[in-house]
């Protein structure tokens, strides 16, 4: 099966099952292709290497584990990324203020609508 060239390939870092399936699900509904979930910032940071996405995101605490690391490789490769946090924008370290958030709670189509934004193409 040959993959359409539109698919937009998306790398989820996210620790909480539940979230990352939500995320997946709401991804996939909308055309999307899905890396990982990611659970941890090493395991993300595989994926980043074996399987290069077109965007991300990226959750910022990943079970304690700060995942600023993931952000700098995301950007170093110049892939677009948007952080998915509770903490909102003051939990960023300010090489990274100018990245998309969207604070938690979020409604699956602000994510979709976001990641639209970052890498558009047709869904």
């Amino acid at each position: 099966m040959t993959m359409a060239a539109t698919e937009r390939r998306i790398l989820v870092v996210e620790d909480e099952a539940l979230v990352a399936m939500l995320v997946e699900d709401a991804l996939v509904d909308a055309g999307f292709v899905v890396i990982g979930p990611a659970r941890t910032v090493s395991q993300a940071l595989e994926m980043l290497k074996a399987d290069p996405p077109d965007a991300a995101v990226l959750d910022l605490n990943l079970g304690g584990e700060n995942s600023v690391p993931v952000a700098d490789a995301l950007a170093a490769r110049g892939i677009p990324f948007l952080v998915a946090t509770g903490y909102g924008a003051a939990g960023l370290p300010p090489h990274l203020k100018h990245i998309p958030v969207l604070p938690k709670p979020y409604d699956p189509a602000d994510l979709t609508a976001a990641l639209d934004r970052l890498c558009p193409g047709a869904a």
